[in-house]
């Protein structure tokens, strides 16, 4: 998926359906110059990681990059903790976000900007197995309607 100078890394596919996505956040990430070409390479994986905040910084945690094998000796730990380039404001609001019961954040994809690798982020509350059920039941009936759209179209 490449639109307007964006491409699409790594998503996080359970985000999605484990969690309500309530607030977006576009962060940058620290990186070091072979987990950069790893990005870029498309060596990411998101499917366990999550966002830490303390009340300054926000740390991207058990996120894998691979290693960037023409690096050899100059390698970087693959799940080591990445700082997430945030303002001020926005770290202030995911801290007291956090403290509530039941929230926490969620990467949800790691995408290249203008050369630059951004994550996003969101505030996310726990979704409950009834929740998860209606998903699944609202993305069957979502498909079934696409479905009897393209039959009617054929004939």
């Amino acid at each position: 998926m490449n639109t307007q100078g964006i491409k699409v890394v790594a998503t996080n596919r359970k985000a999605n359906f484990e969690y309500f996505l309530l607030e977006h956040f576009e962060a940058g990430i620290s990186l070091k110059g072979s987990e950069i070409k790893s990005v870029r390479a498309g060596q990411v994986s998101l499917t366990e990681a999550f966002v830490q905040v303390d009340g300054r910084t926000a740390w991207l945690m058990e996120s894998h990059i691979a290693t960037y094998n023409p690096s050899s000796r100059f390698n970087h730990d693959p799940k080591r903790p990445r700082q997430l380039l945030l303002h001020k404001k926005e770290i202030a609001e995911m801290w007291n976000a956090v403290r509530t019961k039941g929230v926490t954040i969620v990467p949800v994809r790691i995408y290249l900007k203008d050369g630059r690798a951004k994550v996003d982020i969101a505030i996310a509350k726990g979704k409950k197995l009834y929740d998860k059920r209606a998903s699944i039941a609202d993305r069957d009936s979502e498909r079934e309607a696409r479905r009897e759209d393209r039959e009617r179209l054929r004939s």
